[in-house]
């Protein structure tokens, strides 16, 4: 019996245990069976297994829908201050399980296509992940909506339904190749399309004065079609909606086309206004002016704008009177979020609406917007700063170039005042950049137009307010706060580590899924050797089952007892892939040079995607491949060391490396992450994190003691002092025998013998013009993995450690980050109340 007919006996226990009755899985069967036949229009007899998949789909949307009805309903009735969450991106993954988990109808799903003869697992792997997301920024917000879901908040998270995701990453002789993510290929089960609920949003045009004030004419038309997702809170009825924007060409062709005879113009004209949803932009680390990308980001919050108005108007204060909306109330009714600067069109949008629209007077309308927004920062990293030409803002949304011109001008008035005199100042914080091609910073626009600016991580937001935005906060210091991100506890344990969930709930009850900091209960048992024994083996099994994956996958026999060492994440230099590189190519010389002497076997596993225009991030890619080649052929090294570089990771495969995780490398340098999140689902799992002081690894290290983390290298403080004194990679280089050879190999061509000047390129950028100064914290990182080896060489000491980190992840729920958001920023209360089941009669 493999470890996946294991495992799957297990699940089926865990899932069907005390929790399933036989009426629940006959209403199963009969809705599968009902959806198969009059939605799918199948019998068993054709039926495909993804026709299966849907059938699923459906019968488990069901029991959401009479949820996310009664839901609006109560919000509707109750009229609740709302949150809207602006987003470009939401890395969703894949819907189905948890679903199943949140609504707590898994067992009765498990056990009803079980009687069915068919494979409930199978069916969640043909689910394509959803393409509306990238990295990190996206998929916390995807976490966010789980947990205001779950804390009872009416929430809507908006964005874009991006028909391509950013791409589905092949490796090709060890270089990333992109392929469309064609993630809708075969439908959504989980979306509602509103077309009745289409949405003009205007462009171009220009701007003329008229007696009632500024108006903007003969702009150009594209519709916002809506598409509903719902957001099923864990166990309480609360379904919220996630509302995504489509693109759709304005409904009647210009006659003239006809008359010409080119009607099919007309049509590849329409094709063009709906480009603006067709594709996610891949960098979301570097910024790049493109005229449709600043499409996307008004179109996004031009659509949500409108809807926000419109939901107030229809409540009570805001329908107070018919012949003119009260906006008096809109902060108290109000809450909009910006999840970074790609929303921040969001500001100068509502004051167009307020003040061309409803005709509010500037002071009042710039009052209620401030009071209305706030803004989270994602990244210190200068080039990934939105800075728009004002050439393209003029031509494509000229009113909002006059209105942050005026907000601009407001603004100096204001600095000019404080601190009379002080030009530089003036320039510093002026929204409009004048050095080179005029920009407007929209960062800066953010921070003047929230009444509270937020970073992600404690030593990040600390870094925005010391020297990011120094000036903004020296004037504004009350703007400014912290959140700390956070994961939810539902997908990244319940959902992707069943046997861990059930060992956890064995022992202290099942509350921790929604109050996380009930994991510090663990601590109790860290020495406990019965339960030492039993998270180990939960581990081992994780490890053996993605062991036969790498061997189906990549072909590579894979040593189970080694050390999984795992890096997934996007390929950029901060996050300093190359620092990870240079230590498997130390280790790889050390065995050669002694074959004999003992040594820990170890697994290293790095996945993630480089921007498509981002060459050093690809040839990054193409350099762990190529030290993968030559070491996992090396009879010498044998199955002591082994290189993998994960293929198109995403969601759905960190629900499978991360619970199989030993080691979690988080080693940027310091003072360049902002938080991290990856770091907190490894710690969730029971890996042990190597990392830097960066981002939440302070935080974390905070949490469980510097005794259960491998912490190296130079600090913020250090990091600022080396660049201040200038950073020679040369001095390194002659100091330290084993990075020169690791240097010396890529550069000589030992990893490329049929090109060696293949990785110049990277060798140039280490010696000539690192930013992220690998070689100052190589000496001290192969310090700390020899610390690791240590660790890793008592196994009863590692499973301590490994507790240790289980038990003080309480901190880093998402549902405590929302919950600061929602009392801190929102001025809303969360609550854990369930609403009543659908089934029951309505008690309001």
């Amino acid at each position: 019996m493999s470890v996946h007919d294991v495992d799957r006996e297990k699940r089926k226990q865990i899932s069907v245990r005390g929790i399933v009755d036989v009426e629940n899985v006959g209403n199963f069967k009969k809705t599968f069976n009902r959806h198969l036949h009059y939605t799918l229009v199948k019998d068993r007899n054709v039926a495909t297994s993804r026709d299966y998949f849907f059938a699923l789909a459906h019968s488990v949307k069901d029991n959401l829908v009479s949820r996310w009805i009664r839901t609006q309903q109560y919000y509707y009735e109750t009229d609740p201050k709302r949150v809207y969450y602006l987003s470009l991106e939401y890395y969703m993954g894949r819907t189905l399980q948890n679903t199943m988990i949140n609504l707590g109808i898994q067992g009765a799903c498990d056990e009803a296509m079980y009687q069915m003869g068919l494979d409930i697992e199978e069916l969640e792997e043909l689910e394509e992940d959803a393409g509306l997301g990238n990295g990190g920024l996206g998929r916390l917000a995807a976490c966010f909506l789980d947990s205001m879901a779950t804390l009872g908040l009416a929430a809507y998270g908006y964005g874009l339904r991006y028909e391509y995701g950013i791409f589905a990453q092949k490796i090709r002789n060890g270089e990333q190749v992109e392929e469309p993510d064609d993630w809708l290929r075969y439908g959504n089960p989980w979306e509602k399309a509103r077309p009745e609920f289409m949405l003009p949003v205007n462009f171009y045009g220009h701007v003329i004065d008229t007696p009632e004030g500024a108006k903007w004419v003969n702009t150009q038309v594209v519709f916002a079609m809506p598409y509903d997702n719902p957001i099923p809170g864990y166990k309480n009825n609360v379904v919220n909606t996630l509302r995504l924007w489509s693109a759709k060409s304005p409904i009647e062709f210009d006659l003239k086309f006809f008359n010409d005879g080119d009607y099919i113009q007309a049509v590849f004209d329409r094709n063009l206004a709906e480009n603006i949803t067709r594709v996610l932009y891949p960098n979301d680390n570097f910024f790049e002016g493109k005229e449709l990308r600043l499409k996307q980001e008004y179109f996004m919050v031009a659509a949500t704008l409108q809807d926000i108005v419109r939901r107030y108007k229809s409540s009570k204060f805001g329908s107070r009177d018919h012949h003119r909306t009260d906006f008096e109330h809109f902060p108290d009714k109000v809450a909009i979020q910006l999840n970074d600067t790609h929303p921040s069109l969001a500001i100068p949008e509502l004051m167009r609406i307020l003040v061309d629209v409803e005709r509010l007077p500037w002071d009042k309308a710039w009052d209620i917007t401030k009071r209305t927004c706030a803004y989270t920062n994602h990244t210190v990293l200068p080039e990934a700063l939105e800075r728009w030409p004002v050439s393209l803002l003029e031509s494509i949304l000229p009113r909002h170039l006059q209105i942050i011109y005026h907000i601009n001008f407001l603004h100096l008035q204001e600095v000019g005042a404080k601190y009379p005199g002080d030009l530089d100042r003036l320039r510093r914080m002026s929204l409009v950049e004048e050095d080179g091609e005029k920009r407007i910073n929209m960062a800066h626009l953010s921070i003047v137009g929230s009444h509270a600016i937020n970073g992600v991580a404690r030593i990040h937001s600390d870094i925005l307010k010391s020297d990011l935005f120094r000036d903004f906060y020296e004037m504004h210091p009350e703007k400014f706060q912290n959140k700390t991100n956070g994961i939810t506890p539902r997908r990244w344990l319940l959902l992707c580590n069943p046997n861990l969930s059930d060992l956890i709930e064995d022992k202290i009850g099942s509350d921790w899924t929604v109050h996380l900091d009930q994991l510090a209960q663990l601590k109790k048992w860290a020495k406990d050797a019965n339960f030492q024994r039993n998270v180990m083996k939960v581990k081992q099994e994780n490890k053996l089952r993605l062991a036969e994956m790498l061997e189906k996958e990549y072909g590579v026999k894979v040593n189970p007892a080694s050390i999984f060492d795992i890096q997934v994440k996007r390929i950029h230099e901060y996050k300093r892939q190359l620092l990870n590189c240079l230590h498997i190519i130390t280790m790889y010389n050390r065995i050669k040079k002694n074959p004999s002497a003992p040594f820990v076997p170890r697994t290293v596993m790095i996945g993630g995607k480089a921007a498509p225009g981002y060459m050093l991030a690809k040839k990054i890619i193409k350099l762990i491949c190529s030290v993968a080649q030559v070491v996992n052929n090396d009879p010498i090294v044998g199955d002591k060391l082994k290189v993998i570089f994960l293929e198109n990771y995403r969601v759905t495969l960190a629900e499978k490396i991360i619970p199989a995780a030993d080691l979690s490398e988080q080693i940027s340098t310091a003072g360049t992450e902002a938080s991290g999140t990856g770091n907190m689902k490894f710690m969730l799992n029971g890996a042990l994190t190597i990392g830097t002081l960066d981002g939440a690894n302070v935080e974390m290290a905070e949490e469980m003691g510097n005794e259960n983390i491998f912490i190296f290298g130079m600090t913020v403080d250090e990091v600022e002092e080396l660049k201040k004194r200038g950073y020679n990679a040369w001095e390194y280089y002659n100091k330290l025998p084993e990075a020169k050879q690791c240097i010396d190999q890529i550069s000589n061509g030992f990893f490329s013998p049929n090109n060696p000047d293949e990785f110049k390129q990277i060798t140039d950028v280490l010696m000539k013009w690192d930013r992220f100064f690998l070689l100052a914290d190589y000496e001290d990182y192969i310090k700390a993995q020899e610390k690791v080896n240590q660790a890793y060489k008592d196994p009863v000491k590692w499973a301590e450690m490994s507790i240790n980190n289980i038990a003080s992840s309480g901190k880093f729920s998402s549902d405590r980050t929302i919950d600061e958001y929602a009392r801190e920023i929102w001025g809303v209360q969360p609550s854990w109340k369930a609403l009543p089941d659908p089934h029951e009669p309505r008690d309001i």
